[in-house]
């Protein structure tokens, strides 16, 4: 008989792609099950996010797009240090933890992992992103919502939410009272104008994410040319 671990059979009975009341004993016990089953978790102060299996076609190409945005901003600008780190588990010990499908960091001070640590960001020991975004696929409601409210609460500058139904991208900024308020341009990558980001996802339901890329770098070097 195999043995079953009790991670594995208390995720049977949880409930998936919505928030649920539980601890962070019980977070902790699904992050570190040992089973290969794919998982993504998230935790704010009481509430917890599970979700199984593998990303889907649509996901999967509008995330490769935009952690290639990142790459592409940070060929434009050689001159600044750029870390991008999507989808590691971020940590704030018993309070909140999440895994963006977006992370950046902006500037030398970026996470790096040292042999006998957890392979995760601990946010009591690190400082915090300047950029988090979640990919929207099915998850929009929760990532303009709980997840919104979760970032905030963790400090995290600026938040992106990129709608992949709708084709447009849903950004924020965050105020000195703790809340989110939409921007038009980012602030973590100096000025990009948020609306470049519409019209690239509008450019990829017109061919692959390899080509809305391209499209975008051309963007980018014109923006650069137009700086002073």
């Amino acid at each position: 008989m195999t043995a079953t671990s009790p991670a594995k059979t208390a995720l049977r009975n949880i409930p998936q792609n919505q928030w649920h009341r539980a601890t962070w004993a019980d977070y902790v016990a699904l992050r570190d099950d040992p089973s290969p089953e794919r998982i993504r978790l998230a935790f704010n102060e009481g509430w917890l996010w599970v979700t199984m299996g593998a990303e889907g076609i649509s996901h999967a190409t509008v995330s490769d797009l935009f952690t290639s945005l990142l790459f592409l901003w940070a060929i434009q600008h050689p001159d600044q240090v750029f870390s991008s780190l999507g989808r590691c588990l971020l940590e704030q010990a018993e309070v909140r933890a999440s895994a963006p499908d977006l992370v950046l960091y902006v500037g030398p001070d970026y996470p790096q992992w040292q042999p006998g640590e957890p392979r995760r960001i601990d946010l009591n020991q690190t400082r915090l992103p300047d950029l988090v975004g979640e990919i929207s696929d099915t998850t929009l409601a929760s990532d303009l919502d709980e997840k919104k409210h979760l970032y905030a609460a963790l400090g995290i500058p600026e938040y992106w939410v990129v709608d992949v139904r709708g084709q447009r991208v849903f950004a924020f900024l965050l105020q000195e009272n703790g809340e989110y308020l939409p921007c038009e341009t980012s602030q973590a990558l100096a000025d990009l104008p948020i609306a470049l980001l519409d019209e690239t996802l509008q450019q990829l339901a017109q061919g692959t994410n390899t080509s809305a890329a391209a499209w975008l770098s051309q963007q980018m070097a014109a923006l650069g040319q137009k700086q002073p």
